[in-house]
């Protein structure tokens, strides 16, 4: 066994284990920083795979900008947990029929002779750049599959502020429209009062006699 198959047998065993703990972690936040773990050791494949184009954008896209935005969501929107988990077990009988179904159809594809002969590189593919032929295929052929990509992405962006913005009891905001138009009179009121001793006079009291000084006391 060469050192590239002993690392992605390392890889794919990372890979597994942090993909099953972002279905089993209790924590949300937890299950996203396993995510972000799933993401990089898939970016060490596709760098195993000679696919450095692919790996530099799951590293930066996904876990650079997409799961970290996840990450402050999960983080800001006070999910409870407890309500989620409560249909999980009435659920896990339809999630292992359709889990099911899609490993069947996987095994299906790849088990054709097709794919048995892409294991070896056709003649002259060497001679190609890789990122070079990624971005004539991006910017002609998939030119416009990528214009709907970039504003699916923006439309999650910005549920995503207006997830975090939703009024809540619990929050506390300021208004800078109303602190401008605000006037003296509504912050601060002047009351006038009458003294302690006076006051007790008025009602019939005796006021307390004032106290001496600490070294004129009698003995």
């Amino acid at each position: 066994m060469d050192a590239k198959t002993l690392l992605f047998f390392a890889f794919s065993s990372v890979l597994l284990f942090a993909a099953v703990r972002v279905i089993t972690a209790r924590n949300p936040v937890h299950a996203v920083l396993y995510l972000v773990l799933a993401f990089f050791t898939a970016a060490c494949l596709w760098m195993l795979l000679k696919a450095e184009f692919l790996a530099i954008a799951l590293v930066l896209v996904y876990v650079g900008a997409v799961m970290v935005l996840f990450l402050f969501v999960v983080m800001m929107l006070d999910i409870n947990v407890d309500r989620l988990r409560q249909g999980f077990w009435k659920s896990l009988p339809l999630a292992v029929i359709v889990a099911a179904v899609i490993v069947l159809q996987l095994w299906l594809v790849l088990s054709q002779g097709e794919w048995q002969a892409m294991r070896e590189p056709g003649p002259g593919i060497a001679q190609h750049n890789n990122i070079e032929q990624l971005g004539l295929l991006t910017f002609s052929e998939y030119v416009y599959p990528l214009q709907i990509a970039g504003c699916l992405l923006l439309v999650a962006i910005v549920s995503a502020i207006a997830l975090t913005l939703r009024q809540r009891k619990d929050s506390k905001y300021q208004s800078p429209s109303k602190q401008v138009q605000v006037r003296r009179e509504d912050r601060v009121r002047l009351v006038s009062m009458a003294a302690e001793a006076d006051a007790r006079q008025d009602r019939g009291g005796v006021a307390p006699a004032p106290e001496s000084d600490a070294g004129s006391g009698t003995k």
